[in-house]
């Protein structure tokens, strides 16, 4: 049966590092990538310590066996991470209701994975719904980005209530910014 709740041990966060790995583009052919998709940013299992002592990642257990997860980005470590510090820069000089998103209450989502063997049974919108059970209270919005040439992973973030607010390039890929509205005001 499979669990679905927030990191509480190390050996948690060593079986999210070890499922990025399983799935980092650099690791998959192309083909892959493109059928199953794919994780870009590598974090060193001290960077996921980081992250989890700001905020513990969601994630879905088998048994013991980490497949699944959903890391929680905050704005106090956006500048510990080349990748999500260029995502947290892009995501302030959105306008969104008016509003520069810069002056919003939001989170992001640093990374979400499924391991290929769970894919298809639901897990995205499961660890989301904990991601927004368990920070709602304290954000109005979550955000993240996703590379064009993830189909996959776009059309899960959509099923799951984002929708695109914008776009960027970097690291040579065009990416997606998506938003989740948790609390319309």
């Amino acid at each position: 049966m499979i669990r679905i709740k927030l990191v509480s041990e190390l050996s948690e966060l060593e079986g999210i590092k070890n499922l990025q790995e399983e799935n980092l583009k650099r690791n998959l052919s192309e083909e892959e990538a493109e059928v199953q998709g794919f994780v870009t940013a590598e974090y060193s299992l001290g960077f996921l310590q980081t992250l989890h002592e700001q905020s513990p990642s969601v994630i879905a257990l088998d048994e013991i066996k980490v497949v699944g997860y959903a890391l929680v980005a905050l704005k106090s470590i956006r500048d510990q991470h080349d990748l999500l510090s260029d995502l947290f820069d892009s995501i302030d000089k959105i306008k969104y209701k008016g509003q520069l998103l810069k002056n919003s209450n939001y989170v992001v989502v640093g990374q979400l994975c499924v391991a290929k063997d769970y894919r298809g049974r639901g897990l995205v919108q499961q660890m989301y719904q904990q991601f927004k059970t368990s920070l709602s209270v304290k954000f109005d919005y979550c955000l993240t980005d996703i590379a064009e040439n993830n189909p996959r992973s776009l059309k899960s973030h959509l099923k799951t209530g984002f929708r695109i607010v914008d776009t960027l390039h970097y690291g040579g890929i065009d990416w997606n910014i998506v938003l989740w509205e948790w609390n319309p005001k």
